[in-house]
């Protein structure tokens, strides 16, 4: 091999940094994967009111359309990072955007609740093969000076799809059926998933791993060693299912007493997930460049300051703790999401696998369990489980902040 081949070869590889084309487009394209996956997630959660009445259940009920999605997801999240490394982490993506909108465009079809309970399971399993491979696949391609930063653009477009997911089928509410409002939110979605495919760089730092079940326990059992990652894997859980809980009922409270609020007015509320596209983007920038063991902690306060504010009943109390419990959490998973890429050097697929596994069993088991508190004690119920919640993550922050400082 000639000099100029061989530096040429070198180039092509390198990772990308800020500013370049290949980094605009990466990023893009990990944005839009964030749009198309968490507005097929969580088209349902605004319309939780809508299905309760519709099909005569409860908000535990109705709210089962979300957790049996991210439940499954995080079944499937493993073994669809796993395939990533035989199979590529473009491919992957591109397989599970394909089939996650085809299945979401047949959901509003859904004759009874336990058949669209179905095919949300069905469709958590096709999903989970975009989170899988996301993280794992920007921390293989882009520099790690700039992965912050990177990981905080794609966690910016998990909160445009949240907001559009939630908005797009709300809105619709005051003009038509939940079953059309969940149609447009499945076609936005597809819309995403196909400017994603036409604008994502190939992988040109991927290289196939065999994937056998020994070889996969084995990556996994070596992430589950290092005292780091079981830190980020259980924040991960907690701060994803305090989340996801604030949400839920969130809008079965401003509909009723002592707020009763309009569906249209109650679709607006979802407009903080703004809050969280701006910090979750900054905080990436931050975690790069004052440490991440600053900006986590700052994070969960801030979510935790937030959520205690929404115990007053005034709109503009439950609104101003809404966004400051929204701006926390997306700040504090951006950087969670990019130090698990920073701490495991290797089988990244599987590091960010768990990482998500957690996140999305968070999301259905707490999503589910602060649902009996809420029915039994209402807000306040709920509130108490999410702070409870909130203050263990403040203790894991600092014990990460330890740990790491020893390394």
């Amino acid at each position: 091999m000639s000099l100029v081949t061989h530096i040429a070869v070198r180039s092509d590889t390198e990772p990308y940094r800020r500013g370049s084309a290949g980094y605009t487009r990466i990023t893009l394209a990990l944005f839009l994967a964030g749009v198309a996956a968490f507005v097929s997630m969580y088209s349902v959660q605004a319309l939780l009111p809508a299905l309760a009445d519709d099909y005569g259940v409860g908000p535990a009920g109705a709210a089962l359309t979300l957790s049996v999605t991210t439940g499954i997801l995080a079944l499937v999240i493993v073994p669809a990072s796993a395939l990533s490394e035989r199979f590529g982490r473009t491919r992957v993506m591109v397989v599970s955007a394909v089939a996650s909108c085809t299945i979401g465009l047949l959901l509003p079809l859904s004759p009874t609740l336990e058949i669209l309970i179905a095919g949300r399971a069905l469709q958590g399993a096709t999903l989970a093969g975009i989170p899988a491979v996301a993280m794992a696949y920007l921390a293989e391609e882009v520099d790690g000076g700039d992965l912050g930063a990177a990981m905080g653009r794609y966690v910016a477009g998990t909160t445009i799809g949240g907001l559009l997911g939630r908005m797009i089928p709300t809105t619709l509410l005051d003009v038509t059926t939940w079953r059309w409002a969940m149609q447009a939110g499945a076609v936005a979605a597809l819309l995403a998933a196909v400017v994603m495919m036409r604008v994502m760089p190939a992988s040109r730092r991927f290289r196939p791993q065999s994937v056998g079940l020994r070889v996969v326990a084995g990556n996994i059992a070596e992430h589950l060693r290092d005292r780091r990652l079981r830190i980020l894997f259980a924040l991960a859980f907690i701060l994803m299912g305090g989340f996801v809980s604030a949400y839920n009922y969130l809008g079965f409270r401003l509909l009723g007493e002592p707020f009763r609020l309009a569906p249209a007015v109650v679709a607006l509320v979802f407009l903080i997930y703004l809050a969280g596209t701006v910090t979750s983007s900054v905080a990436g920038v931050l975690a790069d460049r004052l440490g991440r063991r600053w900006v986590l902690p700052a994070a969960i306060t801030c979510s935790a300051v937030g959520i205690a504010a929404t115990l007053v009943d005034s709109v503009p109390w439950v609104l101003t703790g809404m966004v400051l419990f929204t701006a926390g959490f997306f700040a504090a998973h951006s950087v969670a999401s990019g130090w698990v890429g920073s701490v495991a050097t290797r089988h990244r697929a599987e590091a960010s696998a768990l990482y998500l596994f957690a996140y999305y069993l968070g999301s259905s088991l707490v999503g589910a369990g602060v649902g009996v508190a809420y029915a039994a004690w209402g807000w306040p119920g709920a509130v108490g489980c999410i702070g409870a919640l909130l203050a263990v993550g403040l203790a894991l922050a600092a014990r990460l902040t330890v740990l790491s400082r020893l390394r």
